[in-house]
């Protein structure tokens, strides 16, 4: 499975719930994850089948900015 990394805005929990309906919706429960952690605030995304502009157009329309790494 190819993985696809992002910066991300996304920086709580509650940001969290506000982008999880549009990233399920997009790639999948369980394909994706934002290490909240990280000062990058990276997005992980593990689907093969979704476009980077589709995950980039989820993380917007739930109000963040997202950024591809690599």
């Amino acid at each position: 499975m190819k993985s696809i990394k992002f910066k991300t805005d996304i920086k709580c929990n509650g940001c969290l719930a506000k982008v999880t309906p549009e990233l399920n919706k997009t790639v999948g429960e369980n394909s994706w994850e934002v290490d909240i952690n990280n000062p990058d605030k990276i997005l992980t995304v593990v689907n093969e089948n979704v476009s980077e502009s589709d995950i980039l157009d989820a993380i917007n329309k739930a109000g963040f900015k997202g950024e591809k790494l690599g």
